[in-house]
């Protein structure tokens, strides 16, 4: 009798043992859509970071297809994309002040929004609703100057400021943003 639970017993433990060395071997840097980082040093050691995730083209149809044209998009994949700012800043001319905000975009194919949330913690799709934006702000769209497969969050240092800039598939979307 005790022999048949001992060997059930150990079969439970090594399936768990086996789960949990699987589960730390699949982290976040072997998801389909690594884990990815922009920066910006502002003057006076004002910063902004912005963690997100990138996904790949993979050769879909991005905007317009993947990413529907004028519905809130996550900027990214798996986890919210986070928007930090440590000191109050102008984004497109509207004020930000410091603190950790969720970021969304709504692209077009003329221009995008950026979409600054004051709700944190979401994971995915899931938009909290226009009742919890901050802001909502115009970008200006380009094309890029060759296809891009990883979605990119970038910032290019500008004077005082800098321009945050989107790139994926054959577009571009950017903002200016300066210290307040």
């Amino acid at each position: 009798m005790r022999k048949p639970i001992v060997i059930g017993s150990l079969s439970i433990a090594t399936l768990a043992l086996a789960s949990v060395t699987l589960l730390a071997q699949q982290d976040k840097g072997s998801r389909p859509s690594p884990p990815a980082k922009a920066e910006c040093k502002l003057a006076n050691g004002k910063s902004i970071t912005v963690d997100y995730s990138s996904p790949r083209a993979k050769g879909r149809k991005i905007f317009g297809g993947l990413v529907p044209y004028g519905q809130v998009w996550r900027a990214g994949a798996n986890e919210s994309t986070t928007f930090v700012t440590t000191g109050d800043i102008n984004v497109g001319g509207k004020t930000v002040p410091a603190g950790k905000y969720t970021m969304f975009a709504i692209p077009a194919e003329d221009k995008w929004t950026l979409v600054i949330s004051k709700k944190t913690g979401e994971w995915g799709t899931a938009y909290p609703g226009p009742e919890n934006d901050l802001a909502r702000i115009d970008m200006k769209v380009s094309k890029t100057s060759a296809p891009v497969e990883n979605f990119t969050i970038a910032f290019d240092q500008t004077g005082n400021g800098c321009t945050m800039r989107m790139e994926w598939e054959n577009t571009r979307a950017s903002v200016e943003i300066t210290p307040k």
